[in-house]
């Protein structure tokens, strides 16, 4: 039975569930103590890191990591790389979701999988520094490792419609700022092309088709709630947290054809424009 352990059961792991679900997969999914909601989805949950995983391990075909590096390093490594090793040579296909940010600020120009890896911010430096460690492991063990570099993610209760409806929206210029995004459903597409065409070693960037400036993205979304555009503020004088202000401090444009020429992958949402209008619809009709 095809088995896949998801190592941190959140946004995008539910979305790829909610694909294999109904082609009979077994999904256990590891979290910190909400498992009631997890069981009422139809996964198994494993507290983690409260129990060890090598018992879900030893179950397992397939593996998707999707927990975040720490300052101390990767923390499933930390704690599980010895289980991993040794589940090693049944395992048919592992995924580590990690993130564009790997590849810093190109001033708007283009990037792939090939471009060197120089990241401006803490995350994405802690981001390199896991892909490798990962990426060391499965050479070492033989882990059937496949990097995912995902853009910006947004889908259903992850838009920009609550923000817009309450007026706590705005359009913040940066001359020059571009982002690339994808949506939830084409990270999940994307992930199950890969599980039915392993290929170890590869690294894939997970975009859309359309990397743009952000305000053109919040007045979009404003004009199909038949909404004016939120105000504008200069990025200068934005008062941003430093999470937010650090998304700005990088602008690249990020290519996506390894997805298309390798898994074939199609994607349903190739913009922001059909991927927040499904927004809406899912949102509105939930």
């Amino acid at each position: 039975m095809k088995t896949l352990l998801c190592l941190g059961h959140g946004y995008s792991a539910q979305a790829l569930a909610r694909l294999l679900l109904p082609q009979g997969w077994r999904i256990i999914g590891t979290t910190r103590g909400r498992a009631d909601s997890l069981v009422s989805a139809g996964i198994e949950p494993v507290l983690w890191p409260a129990t060890a995983l090598g018992p879900a391990l030893s179950k397992a075909t397939h593996v998707l990591i999707s927990i975040a590096p720490g300052p101390d390093g990767d923390p499933v490594l930390a704690a599980e790389e010895g289980a991993l090793a040794e589940a090693a040579p049944h395992l048919e296909w592992v995924g580590y979701l990690s993130t564009t940010g790997v590849y810093g600020d190109h001033s708007g120009g283009w990037v792939d999988e090939a471009t060197p890896l120089t990241p401006r911010t803490e995350r994405g430096r802690a981001r390199v520094q896991a892909e490798a460690a990962w990426a060391k492991l499965a050479d070492t063990v033989g882990l059937p490792l496949h990097i995912f570099r995902l853009a910006g993610i947004y889908g259903p209760g992850r838009g920009p419609f609550e923000k817009i409806r309450n007026g706590a929206a705005r359009r913040i210029i940066k001359p020059g700022q571009v982002f690339s995004r994808i949506h939830v459903d084409d990270i999940a597409a994307t992930l199950a092309a890969s599980i039915a065409r392993p290929n170890p070693g590869a690294v894939y960037n997970v975009c859309d088709d359309d990397p743009a400036p952000p305000e053109d993205v919040i007045s979009h979304a404003a004009g199909l709630l038949g909404l004016p555009p939120p105000s504008a503020v200069p990025y200068d004088t934005a008062d941003l947290p430093p999470m937010a202000r650090s998304f700005y401090a990088e602008s690249k444009r990020v290519r996506n054809d390894r997805i298309k020429t390798e898994l074939g992958v199609r994607l349903a949402y190739p913009s922001y424009r059909e991927g927040l209008a499904a927004v809406l619809k899912a949102e509105s009709s939930g």
